[in-house]
């Protein structure tokens, strides 16, 4: 039975979750014209060279493609699983507090983290 428990509590326990990223590499460029002068003298005479460059310029924010989640519910989490504890704890006795406790703390953060908003 105390097997079931311990079960039940990492059922419920939060998972970690790792979020791994390629970085991604973003250049914003754009073409120029340029023109060059070489000057000349009367027996051969200057030219102008004529070509394109390409400039890196800073890209601004009009390339964002992903939504940031900004929510963080560690708080509610933490304050949650504190009332949790406590309520098991004030309503178990004996033996049954080995396991009420964690359970109830794991539930609380869990309920915790979804009223803070995450």
């Amino acid at each position: 039975m105390k097997l079931f428990y311990l079960l039940l509590l990492f059922c419920f326990s939060p998972i970690l979750q790792v979020k791994a990223t390629t970085p991604k590499s973003v250049t914003c460029t754009r073409t120029e014209y340029r023109e060059e002068y070489f000057p000349g003298t009367k027996s051969n005479p200057g030219f102008v060279k004529s070509y394109e460059v390409n400039v890196v310029i800073p890209c601004g924010d009009q390339i964002q493609t992903e939504k940031i989640d900004d929510n963080d519910c560690s708080e509610g989490s933490f304050i949650g699983s504190l009332i949790g504890a406590g309520i098991a704890l004030s309503s178990s006795r004996g033996k049954d507090r080995f396991w009420a406790v964690p359970v109830g703390g794991t539930a609380g953060a869990l309920i915790g983290c979804q009223v803070d908003g995450g």
